[in-house]
């Protein structure tokens, strides 16, 4: 079938229907929902944000294979390759953002719930998460996919076009994971580390558009020999894909870094708030001076209230009274018992860092 001319008109307005990809991405969302349903609490329910961002990735899925990046893949390699960003680029951080892990982790009862934590937990999930193999994952997909025969092979057979689309979102959710994710996974990384993940991995693209901007012919015989009367040569569309391999994937990749620097300030903000209501509370312990009061400064002593004193020279002078070496009570500011009724034996007062009972 001839495909009408490429233009803004058509690039809206074309759509080719998949049935099984409908299939799929309507189950998704089904799925999500409901976990959204399951997860719901009179006052507390799952942020709208994160269902909005799944949502978006999936639809992003279906523009990307049902629209017109998906009807002119074959005859346009520009084409191919927005549509080839669209699947590893835009529509994997929208499901990461989605938190789907987490969502399922929440809607999950035992034993459903101990099996997921495990199977999140395992050494194989540890592995496909590991920002080196993740980041090794990346660059073989984009250039064994861009820069070898097997571009050819994808064009020329249906199966093989579904597989790359697939190689393509398992491999971006793989890569965003770690950058940009926040599921309960065995390790997390630091601000440092994402940052470094985006700064490893964008020469691959530069790499690979760069090849594809400055080859001087046409490297797959697929497009060349496309029956297509209208648009750009071959060589030209090459061209432009390569150009539009550099632009987007740098878009991408400034957008991610523009998160994790507003995701990296919120967080200072927010620990320089609970260190402010920390020393807040400890300065409210303190009660406010009465009017006119001052406190006392610093290096001078603190002077006795002078009914203590009075009391312990009543107590020294009841001790010489019995012959004993009469020792000053020592007052460490606490009330003293009062004097007992009359009868009783009387004992002499002992200065053990309280007030003294009166000698009767």
């Amino acid at each position: 079938m001839t495909l009408a001319p490429l233009t803004p008109v058509t690039a809206l307005t074309t759509w080719q229907f998949a049935p099984l990809a409908s299939a799929l991405l309507a189950l998704l969302a089904a799925a999500y929902l409901a976990g959204v349903c399951a997860v719901r609490r009179p006052g507390r329910g799952w942020p709208a944000g994160r269902t909005a961002a799944f949502l978006a990735g999936l639809a992003v899925i279906a523009v990307a294979t049902q629209g017109s990046t998906g009807a002119y893949d074959d005859v346009l390699f520009s084409a191919h390759m927005v549509q080839h960003l669209l699947l590893i680029m835009v529509a994997p951080p929208l499901l990461v953002l989605g938190r789907p892990v987490t969502l399922l982790l929440h809607a999950a009862r035992n034993p459903w719930h101990t099996r997921v934590k495990r199977v999140l937990r395992s050494p194989a999930v540890s592995f496909l998460t590991w920002p080196p193999f993740t980041v090794s994952l990346y660059a073989v997909v984009v250039l064994t996919t861009h820069l070898t025969p097997l571009m050819d092979l994808v064009l020329e057979n249906e199966a093989a076009h579904d597989a790359e689309h697939a190689a393509y979102l398992v491999t971006g959710y793989l890569y965003f994971l770690p950058v940009i994710g926040s599921e309960p996974l065995r390790r997390r990384l630091t601000a440092f580390g994402r940052y470094l993940l985006l700064l490893v991995t964008a020469p691959v693209d530069l790499a690979a558009g760069v090849v594809l901007m400055l080859v001087p012919r046409e490297l797959f015989p697929a497009y060349a020999s496309a029956d297509r009367p209208w648009g750009p040569s071959p060589l030209a569309d090459l061209h432009a894909g390569g150009l539009i391999m550099i632009a987007g994937s740098n878009l991408v990749m400034t957008v991610v870094g523009v998160m994790l620097a507003v995701s990296l300030a919120r967080a200072g903000e927010r620990a320089g708030d609970m260190a402010g209501e920390r020393a807040g509370g400890r300065g409210a312990a303190r009660q406010p001076l009465p009017p006119g009061a001052s406190r006392r400064p610093c290096g001078t002593r603190r002077e006795a209230p002078t009914d203590l004193d009075a009391y312990n020279a009543y107590l020294g002078s009841l001790d010489g009274s019995l012959g004993k070496a009469s020792r000053p009570a020592r007052s460490l500011g606490k009330a003293s018992r009062p004097a007992r009724s009359p009868g009783k034996a009387s004992r002499p007062a002992r200065s053990l860092g309280k007030a003294s009972r009166p000698v009767e």
